[in-house]
């Protein structure tokens, strides 16, 4: 059976790297829209549902971080964003609002087609590890195969496909300090560069989604010099 393609949305104002990225993507089987703006990006998103929105940040009248908040709060579709090398300020305000990667322009396209299949692969639910794919902390059950987690039995709690990875992490290590190199690798399946902040960005975040509906219940705590830690009890059910 041919296997479905997946449909990107490419949103950057420069023709030349829309006309490449496209031609580029796809040449690699995906079926590809370009957009120059905020409105052009509407009006597609309108017409298909997308799996993937590659996202400049360096974008005229509405920028790239609106777009990415406004995407944010209506869809979990995953976002790449492209920034320019020394736009560290604008990098980890996008990640803090949800993105859930970035790639530094200039960039090589094979490093970019990587990153665009791992989001995707992320996204669509990879095959994982038997037997029990259910656990249980706090309020919470995390169902790793069906990509949930629930508060209560009955709240859906929103994660992103970065949120919900570092949370299939750190709930299948309770208890045992992760480095941002073993998270970021477990997460993006890279090494860390010193001065990346998405782990701690990405901590954050699902902090702060889980004290929203357990406050004070400091289920991930900083461990100095060391990294992250959850410290919640985990056990699977069923």
């Amino acid at each position: 059976m041919e296997q479905k393609r997946r449909n990107i949305l490419v949103v950057d104002d420069d023709r030349d790297i829309r006309r490449l990225l496209g031609d580029f993507l796809s040449r690699e089987n995906f079926a590809v829209d370009l957009a120059q703006d905020g409105r052009e990006m509407d009006a597609v998103l309108k017409r298909r549902q997308v799996d993937l929105v590659i996202l400049d940040l360096m974008l005229p009248e509405e920028d790239g971080l609106s777009i990415c908040r406004r995407l944010r709060a209506e869809t979990a579709v995953p976002i790449l964003m492209l920034t320019a090398k020394g736009d560290e300020t604008d990098r980890v305000v996008g990640l803090e609002i949800g993105a859930d990667d970035y790639v530094v322009k200039p960039f090589g396209p094979r490093e970019l087609l990587a990153r665009v299949r791992a989001l995707l692969r992320r996204a669509a639910g990879a095959p994982a590890q038997p037997p029990v794919r259910r656990y249980g902390f706090d309020r919470f059950v995390a169902d790793l195969d069906a990509r949930q987690l629930l508060a209560d039995e009955a709240h859906l709690v929103p994660l992103t496909g970065a949120e919900f990875e570092l949370l299939a992490c750190f709930v299948q290590r309770p208890r045992r300090v992760l480095s941002r190199d073993q998270i970021l690798d477990c997460v993006h399946g890279r090494a860390a560069d010193p001065f990346d902040r998405s782990v701690d960005i990405l901590v954050s975040r699902l902090r702060k989604k889980l004290d929203a509906l357990s406050p004070g219940c400091n289920l991930i705590s900083t461990v100095r010099n060391g990294g992250y830690l959850m410290t919640a009890q985990v056990k699977r059910v069923p």
